[in-house]
């Protein structure tokens, strides 16, 4: 199996969430509800000047069945 190499601007987002969450964790710890997580993630990405849709739905296909999840 062959694969392409990451594009640079994909590598740059992944880059900015990582540092983000890296961020997050950091200074808040284990042991919170994910949904703080998720709003102190999404503040820490728009702050760099991200745009974040939260909650978005997204396909999952397993054996055949494809659902739409959230």
């Amino acid at each position: 199996m062959k694969f392409e190499p990451i594009p640079d601007e994909l590598n740059r987002i992944g880059k900015k969430i990582v540092d983000a969450a890296y961020r997050v964790h950091k200074e808040l710890g284990p042991g919170l509800l994910e949904s703080v997580y998720e709003e102190c993630l999404i503040y820490e990405l728009s702050e760099k000047g991200s745009a974040v849709d939260k909650q978005v739905v997204v396909p999952i296909i397993k054996s055949g069945i494809k659902r739409m999840v959230l």
